[in-house]
This record gives structure tokens, C-alpha cells and sequence, in this order.
């Protein structure tokens, strides 16, 4: 492998450290109030690096080839509809996410009753939901992170043998998280010179975490049905 391309993989993998699962959700765990779950940050992040490393161990094997005859269930028109469907549930959906009912105000939002669970802060709470939120998040941002992809197509098309190619894989999901490992390591060092920063980023979260979810929600449903509709001659023919 030449300089080059280690040099490519490497901004590929700083592109990716910037995604929703690999900086964003790691982050909002920071701003927990009180002492700071380590333990739980390096867990969720072990997660997302732990399924990107093994999706790249199968891309690299040639299992995308496989993958690819997925695009033509895609394109059959009942899969279509149903894809459609839910990009407009979705988007209708996001516009009731977020309001407060008569008698809640004051009370957590949902985003941080997650975060709570998510970092055992509350009464009873597992890695159960961390598991899961880390995973969700990285099967959710798998189609969009066409920089990884393009990596495991670089990994794959090399001269390297099959240990080598582990390894690159391996170092390249490590500087995926390698931001939010730094951000850590501020936290838990530097606690009191960051900590009124990130209290206010915890109020304004708490002000906007509803409607935070509701453009997110509203964002994905519209590029879901967008994407269906793309696929869909009749419809585009009917619109026209």
C-alpha cells in the first residue's frame, strides 16, 4: 500500500469520525450531568467500531457483490409503495414529534430519558439500551457513509494480504472513533474547565431536543420517499 493511499484512508476515516453515531450521540453522552460514564462512552463507541469492522471484514470479502442484487427488490413496485408509505408516514409524523402536552412542562424529553438509560444514570437501567442505541445508530448511517464504503473498496482492491487488510480495517474504524476518544479524555481531564460550556449546550438540548428529533425524523422520511418516488416512472409520469 502506498503513501498515498494510506494518506486517503486516513481522511476517508476523519470524514466518518464526523458522522451522527461516531461524534454526535458520543458527545450528547458527554453532557450528562455528574460524573461522566467512561465506561459506557467506550463501550457504545467499541460497539459502532466493533459492526463497522465486521461489515468491512464482509465488503472486503466481496459480500457486496451479494448485496448488490438487493437494488432489484428495490425496484419491484409493491416494495416501492411500502417504502413511499413510510417516507410520508415519517415526514407527516416528525410535524407531532416534539409538542408538549397540557401538564408536561418541565419534565424530561424523551432524548434525555434515553441518555439516561443509555448511561445507567437511571434506576434500573443495563447496557441493554446502549447496545442497542449503538448498533441502531450505525445500521441507520450504513447507506450514507459512502466514505467507508469507498475505503472498503480501496482495502479490498489492494495487494495486501488477508492479515494486512484486517489491519488497515481495524486502525481505519479506530481513527472513526479517535475524535470522540480525544473529547473523552478533555472531559475527564479538563472536567471543570468544560463543564459551563457543555451545561449549556445540556440546557439548550433539553430546550430543542424535541424539535431536534422532529427535523431529523422529517429529514429522513422526506429522502426516504423522495428516494422511493425516484423509482417509481408512474408516479414522477402522474406528477409531470
Amino acid at each position: 500500500m502506498t503513501t498515498i493511499t494510506a494518506g486517503t484512508l486516513a481522511v476517508l476515516a476523519l470524514v466518518d469520525s464526523t458522522s451522527f453515531g461516531t461524534l454526535l450521540i458520543p458527545i450528547w453522552f458527554l453532557l450528562t450531568p455528574g460524573r461522566v460514564r467512561a465506561g459506557r462512552v467506550l463501550l457504545f463507541l467499541a460497539t459502532v467500531a466493533g459492526f463497522y469492522f465486521l461489515l468491512g471484514v464482509a465488503l472486503v470479502a466481496g459480500l457486496g457483490a451479494v448485496l448488490g442484487d438487493a437494488g432489484a427488490l428495490l425496484d419491484n413496485p409493491v416494495v416501492g409503495r411500502l417504502q413511499l408509505l413510510l417516507g410520508v408516514g415519517m415526514l407527516v409524523g416528525s410535524f407531532f414529534i416534539g409538542r408538549k402536552k397540557e401538564g408536561q412542562a418541565g419534565r424530561p424529553g424523551r432524548l434525555l430519558r434515553w441518555r439516561e438509560r443509555a448511561m445507567g444514570t437511571e434506576t434500573g437501567s443495563g447496557v441493554g439500551g446502549l447496545l442497542s442505541l449503538a448498533l441502531a445508530a450505525a445500521v441507520l448511517e450504513v447507506a450514507t457513509m459512502l466514505p467507508y464504503l469507498a475505503a472498503t473498496g480501496i482495502i479490498g482492491s489492494s495487494d495486501l494480504g488477508a492479515p494486512a487488510r484486517l489491519g488497515v480495517l481495524a486502525a481505519y474504524c479506530l481513527v472513526m472513533v479517535l475524535p470522540a476518544l480525544v473529547l473523552l479524555a478533555a472531559r475527564l481531564t479538563a472536567g471543570r474547565l468544560v463543564q459551563p460550556l457543555l451545561e449549556r449546550v445540556a440546557r439548550w438540548m433539553e430546550r430543542t431536543g424535541g424539535e431536534t428529533t422532529a427535523w431529523i425524523v422529517g429529514i429522513v422520511g422526506f429522502l426516504v420517499a423522495r428516494d422511493a418516488a425516484t423509482r417509481m416512472p408512474e408516479l414522477l409520469s402522474f406528477l409531470g
